[in-house]
């Protein structure tokens, strides 16, 4: 066996897992064969067995499926995923009724498959060490749990208990798990998980009274009751409207592993894990499941394991950090910083702007520690790593400064000369612009190639996504600090080549300028609003235009035709940018600050925003003929193409910052697996067809040249 080392000694037979040329244990090809004999050996050997040991050879006890063999799966795989997954149940089953006690020695994290194997011990031991994660994270994948899971989790928690660990894949540490009594002991290391579980089985290895799971004593009970009680009933009779609400229909695991749950509490153990089975092999081949495998799994890895930073610089943490501007944005900063224990000096034009700034700090953790997740202590602790100050000087020795002031180039000309000599020797200056060229804003710095822009999100705290964008004579050292920086925050980084709006802000004014578009042509603006939604997106196009501010859109405009201008050019606006325009110059209608956009914000606290009347005497034609389909593919497709776009352009370099970036920067929706993996997904020629059909129908922003598709082709992931 290449994955499962079996050794039989003093009556313990101990399945060590440890598979070859992997820094973890999977549930792959070979690994199930292995784990068909291993049991098989068992079987043999059973009249020589008091108990069973399940451990790992690796730095954590078992990763899971084999998500490359899932991403191979067509249509067609699925009544052969069926057989597998029950062949591997089998297996399992046959360990667990046996009347051998089965004890699982956690030397560290068990997700997903992890976890169901770890379930297959009758008791379970862990290392008590808090950073450990078990857990089911499946839904997040797309998928479900299906080697058993499901019906385990249920059965240990109870179908309410168990909601939130399947449907929501919400991780515990191992504290938290024997709280649970989903492990049932703890120690202090690895080298005590054994003599632990030899213990146990000393106490258990009685003919007598055979060890086995609760399900399989005659006299157990579902916690909190089956299906048929009339509490559980009624709460499970509003579930499905209440997930319905939360998919909008585009996600369907979540609904499976709701009905894989009700309906197994209804049957007998081994009948559950067959529906469970089922519901996964239908799953596993689905094209949503493989879009968000691919991007959730190997696109974040490859960010998460550094693929996108130079090779050659040492890792690196600054340990002093100055921001330029001590609105949201920097606030905002501040405060990530200063929560991951980074010194951060926050300078504004006065102390009091200063003061405000470092105020939201205060806000955010007094909420903290009102509901009990903070002390008083670690507030204070993170409140004095922010400096507040309106003195230039005090960013002396900062070894990263990040301007965050506002969209005017000769302000962050001016703030970028004035403090980049305070940085501390080989020190690197960064712009917060979300917009603007970094290698036009680079020309007030004394060395461009200590120059970057690091684009956070707003509200920073919240949004994980941050875009590092390369200035051209931006050096690689460069590069990696602001990679490293990111990664130091807990964030999730991006690299970008430069351009105008560079990859998100470019991408996402698609979004938005086409929903604005579409109002121009006519088209009601609920329709869209709800096309946006109906099709994934957080929000419709017009609510986020006022949110991000129309003024702001209108001012970016001014900036480019001037841009443009300088250079001898003239700027074409959109239809949708001449939309915004109107908008702001015709009506005041600047967006959700000023009260007024596409939408009208009441003053009164609670009251909802609603449609701004005016939109439908002004612009809505009642002869127009739409089609709502028409409508959702504008909006996906335009992002799409306009990411495909930034390849064929070098402003991305590759698949994976275009995935993470389109979800969690412009909110692209996670069902696609993202902007490029929504192509791959229909297959490019499908996709081309209906891009050259909306390219002849509303215009050159949906077409796809030969050099584009050539690109596609090119960087089209192969598993």
């Amino acid at each position: 066996m290449k994955t499962i080392k079996y050794e039989l000694s003093d009556g313990i037979a101990t399945l060590t897992f440890d598979e070859e040329g992997s820094p973890v244990n999977t549930m792959c090809a070979q690994w199930q064969n292995d784990l068909t004999t291993a049991t098989a050996q068992v079987v043999k050997d059973k009249e020589a067995i008091r108990g069973i040991v399940l451990a790992s050879n690796k730095s954590t006890f078992f990763a899971g499926a084999d998500l490359k063999g899932l991403m191979r799966n067509q249509a067609s795989d699925a009544a052969a995923v069926f057989a597998e997954i029950e062949r591997m149940k089998k297996n399992f089953r046959t360990l667990e009724i046996l009347g051998k006690p089965v004890v699982s020695c956690l030397n560290g994290a068990a997700l997903g498959g992890g976890w169901e194997v770890a379930l297959v011990g009758h008791y379970r031991v862990a290392v008590d060490d808090k950073k450990i994660q078990f857990g089911l994270p499946e839904i997040t994948l797309g998928l479900i749990p299906g080697a058993s899971g499901i019906t385990k989790m249920t059965r240990l928690l109870g179908l309410m208990g168990a909601q939130p660990f399947i449907l929501e894949s919400k991780l515990f540490n191992p504290q938290e798990a024997l709280k649970l009594s989903l492990v049932h002991e703890l120690v202090p290391n690895a080298a005590a998980l054994r003599p632990a579980a030899l213990a146990w089985i000393a106490t258990h290895d009685g003919a007598a009274a055979p060890a086995h799971h609760p399900w399989d004593d005659k006299n157990y009970e579902m916690p909190g009751g089956t299906p048929s009680n009339p509490k559980i009933a009624g709460m499970l009779a509003m579930a499905p409207a209440v997930l319905k609400q939360k998919t909008r229909g585009l996600y369907p695991a979540p609904e499976a592993a709701l009905a894989a749950m009700v309906e197994g509490a209804q049957v007998d153990f081994d009948t559950a894990l067959r529906i469970e089975s089922r519901y996964l092999a239908r799953l596993a081949v689905t094209p949503v499941a493989k879009a968000m495998v691919n991007t959730f799994f190997f696109n974040m890895n490859a960010i998460k394991s550094g693929q996108s930073r130079p090779k050659g610089p040492p890792r690196y943490k600054p340990e002093k950090v100055g921001l330029l501007g001590a609105g949201m944005m920097g606030a905002g900063i501040a405060y990530v910083q200063a929560s991951r224990g980074i010194p951060t000096v926050l300078r504004d034009v006065s102390q009091d702007k200063a003061d405000a700034g470092k105020a939201y700090s205060m806000k955010l953790t007094q909420a903290r520690v009102d509901n009990g997740r903070m002390g008083p202590p670690e507030q204070a602790t993170l409140l004095s790593r922010i400096q507040a100050t309106d003195q230039l000087a005090d960013l002396a020795g900062c070894d990263l400064i990040i301007e965050a002031v506002f969209e005017r180039r000769d302000l962050k000309a001016k703030v970028t000369q004035e403090a980049e000599p305070l940085l501390t020797p080989g020190g690197f200056f960064a712009s917060n612009t979300s917009t603007l060229p970094i290698s036009g804003l680079a020309t007030a710095s004394a060395r461009p190639e200590k120059f970057i822009g690091i684009h956070f999100f707003s509200p920073v705290d919240k949004m994980k996504l941050v875009e590092i964008i390369r200035g051209k004579q931006t050096d690689d050292e460069t590069v990696a600090r602001a990679f490293d920086y990111v990664q130091a925050l807990g964030k999730i980084p991006i690299v970008v080549n430069d351009s105008r709006g560079f990859y998100t802000s470019r991408t996402f004014g698609t979004f938005v300028m086409e929903g604005a578009a579409m109002l121009g042509e006519g088209i009601p603006a609920a329709v869209i609003e709800n096309a946006g939604i109906q099709c994934g997106m957080p929000v419709g196009p017009l609510a986020v235009l006022d949110e991000t501010a129309l003024s702001l859109s209108v001012h970016v405009l001014d900036q480019t035709r001037a841009d443009y201008a300088a250079e001898g050019k003239t700027y074409i606006a959109t239809p949708g940018e001449l939309m915004v325009e109107r908008m702001v110059k015709e009506f005041d209608r600047n967006g959700r600050a000023a009260g007024a956009g596409f939408y009208d914000y009441p003053l009164e606290k609670g009251a909802k925003k609603t449609m701004w009347p005016e939109l439908k005497v002004l612009f809505e034609k009642p002869d127009i003929g739409w089609d709502i389909t028409d409508i959702k593919d504008r909006l996906l497709y335009r992002q799409a193409v306009e990411t495909a776009r930034c390849l064929s352009e070098n402003v991305l370099t590759s698949v994976h910052d275009a995935n993470i970036g389109s979800i969690f920067g412009i909110g692209f929706p996670a069902w696609t697996g993202g902007a490029m993996q929504f192509i791959y997904g229909m297959g490019l020629e499908a996709f081309a067809q209906r891009a050259d059909e909306l390219a002849a129908r509303f215009g050159p922003g949906f077409a796809l040249n030969d050099e584009i598709k050539a690109v596609i082709r090119k960087h089209q992931p192969i598993y």
